[in-house]
C-alpha cells in the first residue's frame, strides 16, 4: 500500500509540457516588461531630441516626437570638422587602451595565480590596498603634471585608465579556474610563459576578456573629467569632454540673454535648444556603444556570472 501512495505523489509531483510551456511564458513575459521599462527612457531620448525646445519646454517629454525638429542635431554638428576630430580622439583612445589594459590586465593577472611565484600575495594585498586608499585628487595632478609632465598630451587620458584593480580582480578570478594540468602541459610541450599566457590562457578566458575589456572602454569612452584637468588645446578634447563644454557655452549665453548683457540685435537673432541639445547630446555619445554592445553580450553576461561566483 505504501509502495502505491509513493508512486502516486512522484507522479502527482512530475512536471509535465504544459508546465514548462507555462513557465516559459511567464519568464519571457517576465523578461519583455524589465526590457520594455530599460528601453522606453532611451526611447524617449531620441523622440526628444527630435522635438522642438518650445514643445519640450510646454508639453515636457513623450514617447513620440513633438513639432518635430532637428536643430538639437543642427547646433551639435555646426562644425562637424570639430566633432569628427572629437568623435576620432576618442576612438582611438578607446581603442588603444583597451588594448593595452586587457594586455596589462590579463599579463598581471596570470602572474598573480601562479602558485611558483613566491611574492603573489604580497603584491596581491598591494593591489587590493589601492582600491581602500588613494593619493587623492591634488597629489595625482601634480604627479601628472609636474613629475611625468604629461599636460596637455594624450597620454594623460590614455594612462590614468589603462588599469583598474576591479579589473585585475575579475580577471584573476577567471584565470584561476583554469585547470592547472592544461598550463603544465604547455610547459612539458616547451612554452614558455609567454607562449603559455597568449596561447592557452588567453583563449580560455573571452567571456573575461569580453567584459573586461567592455569595462575598460566605457570608462574611456564616458571620461571627460581627464581632459577638464590636463587638456588646454581644443583640438585634442575627445568626444565627451567638448560635448560637455558645448553644453556649458549654451547655458553660459542663455544666462548672457536673460540677465539683458547682450545687446537686442543679438537676442533676436539668437535661438539656442538647451533641453533638446542635452538629449541630443545623449544620442551623439551613447550611440557607439549601444550599437556594439549587442556583439559582446554573450561573452558579457558569461564573464559577469562566472567571476562573480570564483573566489
Amino acid at each position: 500500500m505504501s509502495t502505491k501512495t509513493n508512486v502516486r505523489i512522484v507522479r502527482s509531483n512530475k512536471i509535465t509540457g504544459a508546465d514548462v510551456i507555462t513557465l516559459n511564458i511567464l519568464a519571457y513575459a517576465f523578461c519583455s516588461i524589465i526590457a520594455l521599462l530599460c528601453l522606453v527612457p532611451f526611447v524617449m531620448v531620441v523622440s526628444g531630441s527630435l522635438s522642438s525646445e518650445k514643445a519640450i519646454v510646454e508639453n515636457g517629454f513623450s514617447i513620440l516626437p513633438q513639432d518635430f525638429s532637428t536643430e538639437a542635431y543642427k547646433t551639435v554638428f555646426k562644425d562637424p570638422i570639430v566633432v569628427i576630430r572629437a568623435y576620432a580622439t576618442t576612438i582611438i583612445l578607446t581603442v588603444v587602451g583597451t588594448g593595452l589594459g586587457l594586455v596589462l590586465q590579463t599579463m598581471t593577472a596570470y602572474v598573480l595565480t601562479r602558485k611558483t611565484f613566491t611574492w603573489r600575495r604580497y603584491f596581491s594585498f598591494f593591489f587590493y590596498f589601492t582600491m581602500l586608499f588613494s593619493g587623492g585628487l591634488v597629489p595625482t595632478f601634480v604627479l601628472y603634471t609636474n613629475t611625468l609632465k604629461l599636460s596637455n598630451t594624450y597620454f594623460a587620458l590614455l594612462l590614468p585608465l589603462i588599469f583598474s584593480v576591479y579589473n585585475l580582480l575579475v580577471m584573476k578570478s577567471y584565470i584561476q579556474g583554469i585547470p592547472e594540468s592544461l598550463i603544465d602541459a604547455a610547459k612539458i610541450d616547451g612554452c614558455g610563459e609567454f607562449r603559455t599566457l597568449f596561447q592557452i590562457v588567453m583563449p580560455l578566458v573571452k567571456p573575461a576578456l569580453a567584459t573586461v575589456g567592455l569595462f575598460i572602454a566605457l570608462a574611456y569612452w564616458n571620461d571627460w573629467n581627464h581632459a577638464m584637468l590636463y587638456i588646454k588645446d581644443s583640438k585634442m578634447y575627445p568626444l565627451q569632454y567638448f560635448l560637455y563644454q558645448q553644453v556649458n557655452n549654451i547655458e553660459g549665453y542663455k544666462k548672457l540673454i536673460a540677465s539683458n548683457m547682450v545687446s537686442s540685435e543679438v537676442i533676436s537673432a539668437v535661438s539656442l535648444p538647451t533641453q533638446t541639445l542635452k538629449l541630443a547630446l545623449t544620442v551623439v555619445v551613447t550611440g557607439p556603444i549601444v550599437l556594439a554592445f549587442p556583439l559582446i553580450q554573450r561573452y558579457f553576461v558569461q564573464g559577469i556570472t562566472i567571476g562573480a561566483v570564483k573566489g
